[in-house]
């Protein structure tokens, strides 16, 4: 059994929810995870931000524009009057759903709820599509199945127990259909699983049934060995592993959600990137399989901030470095690279939302240097220390561009550089001519 994932953009229109249920409809048994058609959640979000605002007119003027966008849908996917009229019954009942926070009162834990009306939305007239056109299909509600912890964390012997029962359950049908992003916390209340959660539902589910493969279809042919938004020519890569598709989620490639690799990792289950808009390209097949002796592709992670904290008492100061970093985990800030000297140690975030108060912390332990709009630069391949001439490759490729920070020996496939957002462009040309 698979479990297929459809993201926003492959059901963002009525021609691709009717593509896409063709493609599942081969009389295979399968699982399919989908995403709010795209534009949804951040209408949602758009929708909360107003009701927090306390701008009830605010927020009804969104749902009116969301709500038009669905009956259009709805108009161009059903061909019988039947389901036209039930396509319009359920896009009513989740807007009037909404429009109820206008008049109620609105407070945080309504929020998660909100968010999730647009899998709910989507999978609902999906599935009314599936019935309409006679094809064999179920709504799977992930609301049944996929629950986080009080740690926000998974809760992997829930999801499995429960998706077992429901498999059971619905044993004759060929299509399964379920929500991407959304499930319930440790309280019952309705939660999500972050932005770009629909990978991350594929992957649990794919591991809780011990799927054979899980496939996450969007509208590029896989991952690919460098941005195709700045080098022109990129190729799709066939194989990754998944340590080498982790660092390149993490670190830009936008096809993949960084967390969604892991429980198909844990599992050892294949994760094959497909291309909805060419169904027959072979994409990228993701599994533990390390091809040796290569470089793999080149991402950038854009919007880094570099902190460098300088101080004489760092030299053979015992605890310096713990201090430092108890400093960005009080302000729940991620590092993503690190460096240091005999009196100094450098740092990234990606988040500076809580910049000012981490400098101002920073300050008590020495002199404290920023450098915004920052880009972080990495090379993922087989990069162990054992092959030699790599990094030679890497840092001649980039040798015109100043190297703010390099980080190299923490993983086994990745060199990341540091550089100017000015040089983000030129830099990763130059490695593409270099390495490919």
């Amino acid at each position: 059994m698979k479990v297929l994932k459809f993201g926003g953009t492959s059901v963002g229109s009525a021609e691709r929810i009717k593509s896409v249920a063709e493609l599942v409809s081969d009389g295979e048994r399968k699982i399919v995870v989908l995403s709010a058609m795209s534009g949804t959640t951040n209408s949602l979000e758009e929708v909360t931000r107003n009701l927090y605002k306390k701008d009830n007119e605010g927020a009804n003027k969104v749902i009116d524009e969301l709500e038009k966008r669905y009956l259009d849908t709805v108009e161009h996917l059903f061909s019988s009057g039947e389901y036209n009229t039930k396509g319009k019954g359920v896009v009513s009942t989740y807007m009037e759903y909404l429009r109820s926070f206008t008049v109620d009162m609105f407070t945080v834990y309504e929020e998660k709820a909100i968010l999730a009306q647009g899998e709910l939305l989507t999978t609902a007239l999906f599935y009314y599509y599936m019935q309409e056109q006679r094809k064999s299909s179920v709504l799977l509600p992930a609301l049944d199945y996929m629950r986080i912890n009080s740690k926000n964390e998974p809760d992997t012997r829930y999801i499995e127990n429960n998706l077992k029962s429901l498999l059971e359950k619905y044993n004759t049908e060929k299509v399964l259909i379920t929500q991407g992003y959304i499930c319930r916390n440790a309280f019952g209340e309705i939660d999500n699983l972050q932005r770009g959660g629909s990978d991350y539902s594929a992957s649990l589910i794919g591991a809780a049934i011990k799927a054979d493969e899980i496939q996450i279809w969007t509208d590029i042919d896989g991952m690919h060995n460098n941005d195709p938004r700045v080098v022109e020519d990129t190729q799709s890569i066939s194989e990754l592993s998944f340590d080498e598709a982790a660092e390149l989620a993490y670190f830009g490639a936008k096809i993949l959600h960084p967390t969604s690799v892991l429980p198909a990792k844990l599992a050892n289950i294949p994760v094959r990137l497909l291309n909805t808009l060419e169904p027959d390209a072979s994409g990228t097949l993701i599994s533990s399989k390390q091809e040796k002796n290569r470089i793999t592709a080149v991402a950038a992670k854009d919007n880094i901030t570099a902190i460098k904290i300088k101080s004489g008492r760092m030299l053979l100061a015992h605890g310096f470095l713990r201090k430092v970093f108890e400093i960005f985990e009080s302000y729940k800030t991620p590092i993503d690279m690190i460096t240091t000297s005999e009196v100094g140690v450098s740092v990234t975030i990606d988040d500076d939302t809580y910049l000012d108060e981490i400098v101002t912390d920073l300050n008590k332990y020495g002199t404290v240097h920023v450098d915004e709009d920052q880009v972080i630069i990495c090379v993922v391949g087989d990069l162990v220390a054992e092959n030699k001439g790599y990094a030679h490759k890497i840092l001649e490729a980039v040798k015109h561009v100043p190297l703010r920070m390099i980080s190299y020996g923490g993983s086994n496939y990745n060199v990341s550089l540091l550089i100017n957002a000015k040089d983000k462009e030129s830099a990763l040309k130059a490695l593409s001519d270099k390495l490919f």
